[in-house]
């Protein structure tokens, strides 16, 4: 029987060990690996479109600059170390003013140099969701609970609900 005919020999054309080294497939390796030397390749592509820092100084903006400037501004983008803030017209004269203290408060925040640069835009701005007037609907008896605080409690959670 010549050698190249037993079926369990990977032959020339077959799909051998060296073979995949060569055409670039990576190699299975079955050694245990700690979750810090995966987590940049998983996450590489997410940080990529937003920086986790750019994430949290967008969420944290009202903590930072107070509640007076986070109504009329909104961080838009960060981009290096340039900031751009969405704001009215005469707000951005304002904010020009104040840059230096503001750059200041974020990179404080921040605790390392996060910001050097800040461009304002003028955009309107996302309006606050308003909640609407609710409907006052009048608590009604609720069946099977002795009357007391636990019976008016859910009599008043009942009625609010309705009311929405």
């Amino acid at each position: 029987m010549a050698k190249d005919t037993f079926p369990n020999k990977a032959g020339p054309d077959k799909a051998g060990p060296d073979k995949a080294a060569d055409e670039g497939f990576a190699r299975r390796s079955f050694v245990t690996r700690g979750i810090a030397e995966m987590v940049p390749g998983l996450t590489r592509a997410a940080y990529k479109k937003k920086s986790p820092a750019g994430a949290l100084l967008m969420s944290e903006w009202a903590s930072i600059v107070g509640p007076r400037l986070a109504e009329e501004t909104e961080p838009r983008r960060l981009s290096g170390t340039q900031l751009t803030i969405a704001c009215s017209g005469p707000m951005a004269m304002e904010l020009q003013h104040v840059s230096s203290t503001l750059i200041e408060r974020i990179n404080t925040h921040a605790g390392r140099k996060l910001v050097e640069r800040l461009r304002f835009v003028q955009e309107p701005l996302a309006m606050p969701r308003v909640a609407g007037p609710r409907k006052l609907v009048a608590p009604e008896p609720v069946q099977g609970i002795e009357a007391g605080a636990l019976h008016d409690a859910l009599a008043r959670l009942r009625a609010a609900i309705k009311g929405r």
